[in-house]
């Protein structure tokens, strides 16, 4: 075979075997994604009860990335302390190379059965579970057949000059080396693929035994590299998870670079052969890690405080600012910091709602992503205060204070949903608008314009309302929301008429007029949410609706 086909079918098998590790890690997360999350969450006992989890999970994940962006996930939302959670990421870090222990053994021989009975689960399952269980024995036998192709394919390669040339240069230079492995991992996101190839490439005889260990050395500290760039965007309380783990790696990793040559004969004294000294290797340099840093988790976690300390004030502009967590021993406090973040929820969505109306009008597509990134943060922002609810919820709270909780998140979702109405609705039909290149009549635009701005006084009522408890401005709220959907309903009609008369304009937005009228009314039935709860419990509401005894005020 030519240097070219034996060159292609190597990167196959190095392609193969890292979309069937995918495919195992996809099939884990989708049937038994939700238990893994409860494990890892509940994982705050002991750290020696974290680190156990932390194995579990990355075992049967065959990825300490994903468990590490699940832990990320907790992190940020205050689910787990970061002493617990570095002591996850340890344990997850071994759990990983167990994949690599099974799978370096030679199992070529199940391959042709597990994909049978993986296409059979799959093919024949209406039930989700068991279809994902098709899915990861699919991915396992590919993953045997991989390995299989990534040998064969490499041993022609041991008579290469140019190969043993490359190799003995990496060999001189461990450092380089080190790094080399570093990257690819990074490159393919997959530490547990790229040491397999590593195992590969030494049974077939092309890699010398110290070359090997640096390496998965270099894997190693690649698969702390991946997660720590995955999550360079999130709060600095996700990014100290990743940054401790990293660091784990690198120190350990630098620590026995220079002995990697020792290792090496030492090992090979066993007896074994070279695919079993580098999994071996592998999963004794994580054990090696848990010993030596388990113990020291919480000095870890001070230091990597200080190291990345929170960020000022309005430099996080897309996550909560208020949301002290020293208060849930508090609640009363606790429910005033997060009263605050809501209030905050509503300024943003408020912004967004003034922006709507213009970029409805305007041709610039840079508004409509400007709008759909403030969506985000009310998203990020609410998901915060319902967490942090959830937290004081499990304090004992009287009846007011649990009154007052129920009312703010169900606030908060309100405000959430409205956002999605504009970042989903709104701006997707002036994307409409802008690529059809069409214009709304002037008597359409000021129909629109008019109860835009009726439902903005109902945000503004709305936001007082929640803010004061006061009962009169509920019921102007709710009094407000059905004289609302009346001009609703006579603008839908006025453009029924003027779409009879053929007017152009009108022809040409028709649905997107209807569209913008409907949405508005949906946005203000959200904001007269707020008041029910108050006007129930007041008594002025009968079947759902006012008492008749106060008359509706005036818009």
């Amino acid at each position: 075979m030519s240097a070219q086909g034996l060159l292609i079918e190597l990167i196959g098998g190095a392609a193969l075997l890292l979309w069937a590790t995918r495919m195992v890690r996809t099939g884990i997360l989708r049937a038994y994604g939700g238990k893994l999350r409860q494990v890892i969450a509940h994982a705050t006992g002991n750290q020696l009860r974290a680190a156990a989890a932390g194995v579990g999970a990355a075992s049967v994940l065959q990825s300490s990335t994903a468990t590490a962006l699940l832990l990320v996930g907790f992190a940020s939302r205050g689910l787990i302390a970061l002493a617990p959670a570095l002591a996850v990421m340890l344990g997850a870090d071994l759990g990983s190379t167990l994949v690599v222990q099974v799978l370096s053994f030679d199992l070529r021989a199940v391959a042709p059965l597990l994909i049978a009975v993986g296409v059979g689960l799959f093919m024949l399952n209406s039930n989700p579970k068991p279809r994902q269980m098709g899915r990861v024995a699919i991915g396992l036998g590919l993953m045997i057949l991989s390995l299989g192709l990534i040998v064969s394919a490499s041993e022609p390669l041991r008579e290469s000059e140019v190969l043993r040339t490359v190799l003995a240069a990496l060999s001189d230079e461990p450092l380089l080396a080190l790094v080399f492995a570093a990257l690819l991992t990074w490159l393919v996101h997959s530490s547990v693929a790229v040491v397999l190839l590593i195992v590969s490439l030494a049974s077939a005889g092309i890699l010398p035994g110290n070359l090997g260990l640096t390496l998965v050395l270099g894997a190693n500290v690649g698969a702390g590299l991946v997660p720590f760039i995955l999550t360079l965007g999130e709060v600095q309380e996700g990014r100290r998870v990743t940054a401790g783990n990293l660091a784990f790696r690198v120190l350990g990793a630098l620590a026995l670079l220079p002995f990697v040559g020792l290792l090496s004969e030492g090992l090979l004294v066993l007896g074994e052969g070279p695919e079993r000294l580098i999994a071996n290797f592998h999963t004794a340099f994580n054990l090696l890690l848990i010993i030596v840093f388990l113990p020291f988790t919480h000095m870890a976690a001070r230091l990597l405080q200080r190291a990345l300390p929170d960020r000022p004030e309005g430099e996080e502009e897309d996550g909560p600012r208020h949301l002290d967590e020293r208060l849930l021993d508090n609640p009363s406090m606790a429910l005033a910091s997060a009263t605050r973040e809501a209030l905050r929820v509503a300024d943003v969505v408020e912004v967004m709602f003034d922006e709507v109306i213009e970029v409805l009008r305007d041709d610039d597509p840079k508004k409509i992503a400007a709008v759909s990134a403030l969506d985000n943060q009310v998203d990020r922002v609410h998901e915060a205060i319902k967490l942090y609810v959830a937290r004081i919820n499990r304090q004992p709270m009287t009846e007011e204070e649990s009154r007052q909780a129920f009312d703010l998140v169900n606030f908060t979702t309100n405000l959430e949903h409205i956002g999605d109405v504009i970042d989903k609705n709104l701006l997707d039909l002036a994307a409409k608008r802008q690529k059809r290149k069409v214009v709304f009549s002037d008597a359409g635009w000021r129909e629109l314009n008019e109860l835009h701005a009726l439902v903005r006084e109902q945000m503004q009522l709305s936001v007082a309302v929640f803010v004061t408890r006061d009962i009169e401005m509920a019921r102007q709220l709710v009094a407000r929301k059905e004289k609302i959907r009346e001009l609703e309903r006579r603008a839908a009609e006025a453009h029924m008429e003027r779409l009879s008369s053929g007017q152009p304009e009108t022809v040409e937005t028709s649905n997107l007029h209807l569209d913008v009228l409907r949405d508005l009314k949906r946005i203000n039935s959200h904001l007269s949410a707020v008041a029910y709860p108050i006007l129930e419990a007041s008594g002025e509401l009968r079947s759902g609706r006012l008492r008749k005894r106060v008359a509706e005020p005036s818009a």
